[in-house]
Protein backbone atom coordinates (compact mmCIF):
# COMPACT_ATOMS: atom_id res chain seq x y z
CA UNK A 1 0.00 0.00 0.00
CA UNK A 2 1.55 3.47 -1.50
CA UNK A 3 1.72 5.90 1.81
CA UNK A 4 0.83 9.66 2.12
CA UNK A 5 4.27 11.37 2.60
CA UNK A 6 4.46 13.17 5.29
CA UNK A 7 3.69 17.29 5.03
CA UNK A 8 6.76 20.05 5.21
CA UNK A 9 6.87 22.42 8.81
CA UNK A 10 5.65 25.44 6.70
CA UNK A 11 7.84 28.03 9.36
CA UNK A 12 10.73 26.14 8.96
CA UNK A 13 11.53 28.61 5.82
CA UNK A 14 13.56 31.69 5.81
CA UNK A 15 12.08 34.60 3.46
CA UNK A 16 15.26 37.01 3.36
CA UNK A 17 18.84 37.65 4.15
CA UNK A 18 20.67 41.09 4.75
CA UNK A 19 22.89 42.22 2.16
CA UNK A 20 26.52 41.90 2.93
CA UNK A 21 27.31 46.24 3.51
CA UNK A 22 31.18 47.26 3.09
CA UNK A 23 33.79 47.17 5.97
CA UNK A 24 34.04 50.54 5.84
CA UNK A 25 31.90 52.46 2.92
CA UNK A 26 32.32 56.48 2.23
CA UNK A 27 29.52 59.15 3.90
CA UNK A 28 28.53 59.46 -0.20
CA UNK A 29 28.17 55.27 -0.27
CA UNK A 30 26.26 55.16 2.96
CA UNK A 31 23.86 57.31 1.74
CA UNK A 32 23.19 55.88 -1.07
CA UNK A 33 22.94 52.32 0.38
CA UNK A 34 20.16 53.86 2.63
CA UNK A 35 17.92 54.86 -0.37
CA UNK A 36 18.65 51.76 -2.26
CA UNK A 37 17.58 49.77 0.44
CA UNK A 38 15.02 51.98 1.44
CA UNK A 39 13.00 52.07 -1.66
CA UNK A 40 13.90 48.20 -1.96
CA UNK A 41 11.75 47.43 1.30
CA UNK A 42 9.27 49.86 -0.20
CA UNK A 43 8.85 47.64 -3.37
CA UNK A 44 7.89 44.42 -3.08
CA UNK A 45 10.33 42.24 -5.81
CA UNK A 46 9.33 44.46 -8.67
CA UNK A 47 10.47 42.20 -11.52
CA UNK A 48 10.80 38.92 -10.00
CA UNK A 49 7.63 37.69 -11.09
CA UNK A 50 8.34 35.12 -13.49
CA UNK A 51 4.37 35.47 -14.70
CA UNK A 52 5.22 38.73 -15.54
CA UNK A 53 9.08 38.92 -16.13
CA UNK A 54 8.33 37.85 -19.65
CA UNK A 55 5.65 39.81 -20.48
CA UNK A 56 6.59 43.29 -19.22
CA UNK A 57 9.94 45.62 -19.80
CA UNK A 58 10.87 46.45 -15.89
CA UNK A 59 13.82 49.14 -15.22
CA UNK A 60 15.55 50.71 -12.17
CA UNK A 61 17.58 53.35 -12.35
CA UNK A 62 20.08 55.40 -9.37
CA UNK A 63 20.28 58.82 -10.34
CA UNK A 64 23.86 60.42 -10.86
CA UNK A 65 24.65 62.26 -7.69
CA UNK A 66 25.93 64.84 -9.91
CA UNK A 67 22.93 65.74 -12.21
CA UNK A 68 20.94 68.30 -12.11
CA UNK A 69 17.02 68.96 -12.03
CA UNK A 70 15.21 67.86 -14.65
CA UNK A 71 11.62 66.29 -15.26
CA UNK A 72 11.34 62.43 -15.24
CA UNK A 73 9.16 62.01 -18.31
CA UNK A 74 12.11 64.27 -19.75
CA UNK A 75 14.71 62.12 -17.86
CA UNK A 76 13.56 58.50 -18.91
CA UNK A 77 12.59 59.85 -22.58
CA UNK A 78 16.24 60.54 -22.79
CA UNK A 79 17.65 57.63 -20.50
CA UNK A 80 15.03 54.53 -22.30
CA UNK A 81 15.91 54.91 -26.33
CA UNK A 82 13.35 53.32 -28.20
CA UNK A 83 10.11 54.50 -26.08
CA UNK A 84 7.74 57.69 -26.73
CA UNK A 85 7.29 60.29 -24.52
CA UNK A 86 3.70 59.30 -24.78
CA UNK A 87 4.43 55.68 -23.28
CA UNK A 88 6.58 57.12 -20.55
CA UNK A 89 3.83 59.59 -19.49
CA UNK A 90 1.20 56.11 -19.48
CA UNK A 91 3.30 54.62 -17.12
CA UNK A 92 3.71 57.36 -14.87
CA UNK A 93 -0.23 57.89 -14.76
CA UNK A 94 -0.55 54.27 -14.00
CA UNK A 95 1.99 54.54 -11.19
CA UNK A 96 3.79 52.26 -13.05
CA UNK A 97 6.79 54.36 -12.20
CA UNK A 98 8.28 55.26 -8.67
CA UNK A 99 10.62 57.36 -6.91
CA UNK A 100 12.27 56.06 -3.97
CA UNK A 101 9.06 53.43 -3.93
CA UNK A 102 6.38 55.96 -4.12
CA UNK A 103 4.28 57.01 -7.11
CA UNK A 104 4.89 60.50 -8.95
CA UNK A 105 3.22 62.54 -11.27
CA UNK A 106 5.43 63.69 -14.52
CA UNK A 107 6.39 67.06 -13.30
CA UNK A 108 8.58 65.54 -10.52
CA UNK A 109 11.87 66.97 -10.88
CA UNK A 110 14.68 64.15 -10.29
CA UNK A 111 17.30 64.65 -7.50
CA UNK A 112 20.70 63.04 -6.93
CA UNK A 113 20.97 59.45 -6.15
CA UNK A 114 17.14 59.18 -5.82
CA UNK A 115 16.32 55.55 -6.91
CA UNK A 116 13.70 54.49 -10.06
CA UNK A 117 11.49 51.96 -10.50
CA UNK A 118 9.98 51.34 -13.89
CA UNK A 119 7.45 48.94 -15.55
CA UNK A 120 6.81 49.23 -19.34
CA UNK A 121 3.45 47.44 -20.57
CA UNK A 122 4.73 46.31 -24.07
CA UNK A 123 7.48 46.88 -27.43
CA UNK A 124 7.17 47.57 -30.41
CA UNK A 125 4.10 45.83 -32.11
CA UNK A 126 4.36 42.37 -34.48
CA UNK A 127 1.76 41.72 -36.91
CA UNK A 128 3.04 38.16 -38.01
CA UNK A 129 0.47 35.97 -36.34
CA UNK A 130 -2.87 35.33 -38.06
CA UNK A 131 -6.02 35.95 -36.37
CA UNK A 132 -8.19 33.06 -36.12
CA UNK A 133 -11.86 32.81 -35.50
CA UNK A 134 -12.30 30.99 -31.98
CA UNK A 135 -15.37 30.43 -29.66
CA UNK A 136 -13.84 32.98 -26.53
CA UNK A 137 -15.82 32.46 -23.15
CA UNK A 138 -16.11 36.29 -22.35
CA UNK A 139 -17.92 36.49 -19.30
CA UNK A 140 -17.06 40.49 -18.96
CA UNK A 141 -16.17 42.96 -21.15
CA UNK A 142 -16.15 46.80 -21.16
CA UNK A 143 -14.02 49.36 -23.51
CA UNK A 144 -10.96 49.10 -21.63
CA UNK A 145 -10.55 45.35 -20.51
CA UNK A 146 -12.25 41.87 -20.80
CA UNK A 147 -11.99 38.30 -18.87
CA UNK A 148 -11.54 35.12 -20.78
CA UNK A 149 -12.35 31.99 -19.28
CA UNK A 150 -9.87 29.82 -20.64
CA UNK A 151 -11.01 26.00 -21.24
CA UNK A 152 -8.34 23.34 -20.99
CA UNK A 153 -6.19 22.30 -23.44
CA UNK A 154 -6.33 25.92 -24.99
CA UNK A 155 -2.74 27.41 -24.97
CA UNK A 156 -2.55 31.28 -24.17
CA UNK A 157 0.18 32.43 -26.13
CA UNK A 158 2.60 31.42 -29.33
CA UNK A 159 5.82 29.03 -28.98
CA UNK A 160 7.93 26.31 -29.52
CA UNK A 161 5.43 23.82 -31.25
CA UNK A 162 2.44 26.32 -31.06
CA UNK A 163 2.07 28.95 -33.80
CA UNK A 164 -1.26 29.03 -34.19
CA UNK A 165 -4.78 28.19 -32.47
CA UNK A 166 -3.41 29.78 -28.93
CA UNK A 167 -5.41 32.33 -26.98
CA UNK A 168 -3.16 35.26 -28.84
CA UNK A 169 -5.04 34.40 -32.53
CA UNK A 170 -8.60 34.15 -30.78
CA UNK A 171 -7.61 37.89 -29.81
CA UNK A 172 -6.33 39.09 -32.91
CA UNK A 173 -9.51 37.68 -34.67
CA UNK A 174 -11.91 39.17 -31.43
CA UNK A 175 -9.96 42.64 -31.71
CA UNK A 176 -8.10 45.47 -33.92
CA UNK A 177 -5.30 47.11 -32.37
CA UNK A 178 -4.61 45.42 -29.01
CA UNK A 179 -1.42 46.71 -26.98
CA UNK A 180 1.63 43.91 -27.75
CA UNK A 181 4.71 42.83 -26.01
CA UNK A 182 8.53 41.89 -25.75
CA UNK A 183 10.84 42.24 -28.32
CA UNK A 184 8.88 40.78 -31.38
CA UNK A 185 6.64 38.63 -29.24
CA UNK A 186 3.23 39.32 -30.26
CA UNK A 187 1.04 38.57 -26.75
CA UNK A 188 -1.86 40.46 -27.23
CA UNK A 189 -3.42 42.50 -23.99
CA UNK A 190 -1.48 39.74 -22.09
CA UNK A 191 -0.66 40.57 -18.43
CA UNK A 192 -0.52 37.26 -16.70
CA UNK A 193 -0.86 33.55 -18.27
CA UNK A 194 -1.91 30.11 -17.26
CA UNK A 195 -0.91 26.71 -18.28
CA UNK A 196 -1.92 25.04 -21.64
CA UNK A 197 -3.74 22.21 -19.30
CA UNK A 198 -5.51 24.77 -16.22
CA UNK A 199 -8.45 26.31 -17.13
CA UNK A 200 -10.01 29.43 -15.89
CA UNK A 201 -9.93 33.21 -15.89
CA UNK A 202 -7.37 35.35 -17.32
CA UNK A 203 -7.83 39.43 -17.36
CA UNK A 204 -6.96 40.76 -21.11
CA UNK A 205 -6.03 44.75 -21.76
CA UNK A 206 -7.71 46.39 -24.59
CA UNK A 207 -5.65 50.30 -24.17
CA UNK A 208 -2.24 50.62 -23.55
CA UNK A 209 -3.39 52.05 -20.93
CA UNK A 210 -5.48 49.64 -18.79
CA UNK A 211 -2.38 47.41 -19.78
CA UNK A 212 -0.06 49.31 -17.92
CA UNK A 213 -2.05 49.86 -14.51
CA UNK A 214 -3.07 46.07 -14.66
CA UNK A 215 0.86 45.27 -14.99
CA UNK A 216 1.64 47.27 -12.00
CA UNK A 217 -1.18 45.58 -9.83
CA UNK A 218 0.35 42.34 -10.88
CA UNK A 219 4.29 43.93 -9.88
CA UNK A 220 2.70 44.79 -6.67
CA UNK A 221 0.97 41.95 -6.17
CA UNK A 222 -2.37 43.56 -5.33
CA UNK A 223 -4.56 41.01 -7.72
CA UNK A 224 -6.41 38.74 -6.00
CA UNK A 225 -6.40 35.27 -7.51
CA UNK A 226 -7.47 31.98 -6.26
CA UNK A 227 -6.61 28.60 -8.07
CA UNK A 228 -8.60 24.92 -6.93
CA UNK A 229 -6.86 21.76 -7.34
CA UNK A 230 -7.09 18.02 -6.40
CA UNK A 231 -4.14 16.67 -5.15
CA UNK A 232 -3.24 13.30 -3.71
CA UNK A 233 -3.73 13.09 -0.48
CA UNK A 234 -4.73 14.21 2.47
CA UNK A 235 -2.29 17.49 4.24
CA UNK A 236 -2.38 17.57 7.70
CA UNK A 237 -3.14 20.77 8.35
CA UNK A 238 -5.99 22.39 7.55
CA UNK A 239 -4.37 25.59 5.80
CA UNK A 240 -0.45 26.54 5.69
CA UNK A 241 2.10 28.76 4.01
CA UNK A 242 4.92 27.45 1.34
CA UNK A 243 7.87 29.33 1.31
CA UNK A 244 11.01 27.97 -1.05
CA UNK A 245 12.64 29.19 -3.64
CA UNK A 246 11.71 28.56 -7.01
CA UNK A 247 14.55 27.03 -9.93
CA UNK A 248 15.26 24.92 -13.06
CA UNK A 249 15.36 21.62 -11.87
CA UNK A 250 18.92 20.51 -12.74
CA UNK A 251 18.46 16.80 -13.16
CA UNK A 252 14.95 18.11 -15.58
CA UNK A 253 15.73 21.30 -17.72
CA UNK A 254 11.81 21.46 -18.84
CA UNK A 255 10.52 21.35 -14.90
CA UNK A 256 11.11 23.51 -11.66
CA UNK A 257 11.89 22.44 -8.44
CA UNK A 258 11.45 24.12 -4.79
CA UNK A 259 15.15 25.02 -2.85
CA UNK A 260 15.89 25.96 0.49
CA UNK A 261 18.50 27.48 -0.56
CA UNK A 262 17.66 31.38 -0.39
CA UNK A 263 20.91 32.41 -3.02
CA UNK A 264 19.01 29.98 -5.44
CA UNK A 265 16.84 30.85 -8.00
CA UNK A 266 13.12 33.36 -6.77
CA UNK A 267 11.55 33.71 -3.55
CA UNK A 268 8.12 31.88 -3.80
CA UNK A 269 5.02 32.08 -1.77
CA UNK A 270 1.69 30.12 -1.48
CA UNK A 271 -1.07 29.47 0.71
CA UNK A 272 -3.33 26.86 0.67
CA UNK A 273 -6.52 25.72 2.14
CA UNK A 274 -8.46 22.17 2.63
CA UNK A 275 -12.13 22.13 1.13
CA UNK A 276 -12.65 18.59 1.22
CA UNK A 277 -11.01 15.89 1.80
CA UNK A 278 -11.88 12.77 -0.35
CA UNK A 279 -10.29 9.74 1.10
CA UNK A 280 -7.11 9.54 -0.76
CA UNK A 281 -7.21 13.17 -2.60
CA UNK A 282 -8.70 16.48 -1.27
CA UNK A 283 -9.29 19.35 -2.86
CA UNK A 284 -8.03 22.48 -2.36
CA UNK A 285 -7.40 25.97 -2.48
CA UNK A 286 -4.50 28.14 -3.23
CA UNK A 287 -4.06 31.87 -3.15
CA UNK A 288 -0.39 33.17 -4.58
CA UNK A 289 1.56 35.82 -3.18
CA UNK A 290 3.88 35.65 -6.00
CA UNK A 291 3.40 34.05 -9.50
CA UNK A 292 6.64 31.62 -10.36
CA UNK A 293 6.34 29.06 -13.44
CA UNK A 294 4.41 25.86 -12.46
CA UNK A 295 4.24 27.73 -8.70
CA UNK A 296 1.27 25.80 -7.31
CA UNK A 297 2.36 22.73 -9.43
CA UNK A 298 5.86 22.75 -7.36
CA UNK A 299 4.86 23.72 -3.80
CA UNK A 300 1.90 21.11 -4.05
CA UNK A 301 4.69 18.31 -5.32
CA UNK A 302 7.56 19.66 -2.76
CA UNK A 303 4.89 18.89 0.17
CA UNK A 304 4.09 15.49 -0.94
CA UNK A 305 0.83 16.31 -2.59
CA UNK A 306 1.05 16.54 -6.27
CA UNK A 307 -1.46 17.66 -8.33
CA UNK A 308 -3.86 14.72 -9.46
CA UNK A 309 -3.23 13.90 -13.14
CA UNK A 310 -0.18 16.13 -13.14
CA UNK A 311 2.46 14.52 -15.78
CA UNK A 312 5.39 16.31 -15.26
CA UNK A 313 5.64 16.46 -11.23
CA UNK A 314 4.43 13.01 -10.29
CA UNK A 315 0.69 13.19 -10.19
CA UNK A 316 -0.51 10.64 -13.07
CA UNK A 317 0.28 7.26 -11.26
CA UNK A 318 -1.44 5.81 -8.13
CA UNK A 319 -0.07 8.59 -5.40
CA UNK A 320 -1.87 7.28 -2.50
CA UNK A 321 -3.97 4.40 -1.58
CA UNK A 322 -3.77 0.67 -1.80
CA UNK A 323 -2.30 -2.17 -4.24
CA UNK A 324 -5.47 -3.05 -5.40
CA UNK A 325 -6.12 -3.70 -8.59
CA UNK A 326 -9.89 -2.30 -8.84
CA UNK A 327 -8.36 0.95 -7.16
CA UNK A 328 -5.71 1.32 -9.76
CA UNK A 329 -8.72 0.40 -12.29
CA UNK A 330 -11.19 3.32 -10.58
CA UNK A 331 -7.99 5.90 -10.72
CA UNK A 332 -7.33 5.10 -14.23
CA UNK A 333 -11.18 5.53 -15.09
CA UNK A 334 -10.95 8.88 -13.42
CA UNK A 335 -7.88 9.93 -15.31
CA UNK A 336 -10.00 8.95 -18.73
CA UNK A 337 -12.62 11.37 -17.24
CA UNK A 338 -10.21 13.93 -16.77
CA UNK A 339 -6.93 13.50 -19.50
CA UNK A 340 -5.05 16.66 -17.97
CA UNK A 341 -4.15 17.80 -14.21
CA UNK A 342 -6.76 19.43 -12.07
CA UNK A 343 -6.04 22.51 -11.90
CA UNK A 344 -8.48 25.74 -12.19
CA UNK A 345 -8.15 29.31 -11.93
CA UNK A 346 -10.83 29.88 -9.61
CA UNK A 347 -11.06 33.66 -9.53
CA UNK A 348 -9.89 37.05 -9.93
CA UNK A 349 -9.91 40.47 -8.53
CA UNK A 350 -8.41 43.48 -9.25
CA UNK A 351 -8.59 47.38 -9.77
CA UNK A 352 -10.18 48.77 -13.09
CA UNK A 353 -7.47 50.86 -14.49
CA UNK A 354 -10.34 53.71 -15.30
CA UNK A 355 -12.64 53.71 -12.55
CA UNK A 356 -10.83 52.74 -9.57
CA UNK A 357 -13.30 50.20 -8.92
CA UNK A 358 -12.59 46.51 -7.42
CA UNK A 359 -14.05 44.46 -9.51
CA UNK A 360 -13.92 40.26 -8.48
CA UNK A 361 -14.74 37.47 -10.71
CA UNK A 362 -15.40 33.80 -10.13
CA UNK A 363 -15.26 30.96 -12.52
CA UNK A 364 -16.99 27.49 -12.25
CA UNK A 365 -15.08 24.24 -12.47
CA UNK A 366 -15.37 22.73 -15.84
CA UNK A 367 -17.28 19.86 -16.56
CA UNK A 368 -14.53 16.79 -16.61
CA UNK A 369 -13.15 18.51 -13.25
CA UNK A 370 -16.69 18.23 -11.99
CA UNK A 371 -16.84 14.80 -12.98
CA UNK A 372 -14.32 13.66 -11.02
CA UNK A 373 -14.86 15.62 -8.14
CA UNK A 374 -17.84 13.54 -8.14
CA UNK A 375 -16.66 10.45 -8.74
CA UNK A 376 -13.95 10.73 -5.92
CA UNK A 377 -17.07 11.74 -3.21
CA UNK A 378 -18.78 8.93 -4.30
CA UNK A 379 -15.81 6.61 -3.47
CA UNK A 380 -15.09 8.30 -0.30
CA UNK A 381 -18.50 7.84 0.64
CA UNK A 382 -18.24 4.26 -0.07
CA UNK A 383 -17.27 0.79 1.52
CA UNK A 384 -14.06 -1.15 -0.34
CA UNK A 385 -16.54 -3.97 -0.94
CA UNK A 386 -18.02 -1.55 -3.23
CA UNK A 387 -14.94 0.04 -5.16
CA UNK A 388 -14.85 -1.94 -7.94
CA UNK A 389 -18.45 -0.97 -9.06
CA UNK A 390 -18.40 2.86 -9.19
CA UNK A 391 -19.28 3.54 -12.68
CA UNK A 392 -17.68 6.00 -15.09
Amino acid sequence: MAKNPPDRVDNKFVEVTSPNRPAEPTRAERLEEVVVQAVDDKVQHIGDDAVQDDLFEHHKVIVDRGQSLLRIDKFLFDRLPGNSRNRIQNAIKAESVRVNGKAIKSSYLIKPLDVIQIVLAYPPRDTTLQPEAMDLKIPYEDPDLLLVNKPPGLVVHPGHGHHSGTLVNGLLHHFNGLPTHRNGEVRPGLVHRIDKDTSGLLVIAKTEYAMTHLARQFFDHSIDRTYQALVWGSPAQDAGTVRTQIDRDPRNRLKMAAFLDEQRGKHAVTHYEVIERLGYVSLLQFRLETGRTHQIRVHTSFLGHPIFNDSVYGGDRVVVGPSFSKYRQFVENAFSIMPRMALHARSLGFIHPETGQKLAFESDLPADFSSVLEKWRRFAGSSPDTWALDSP
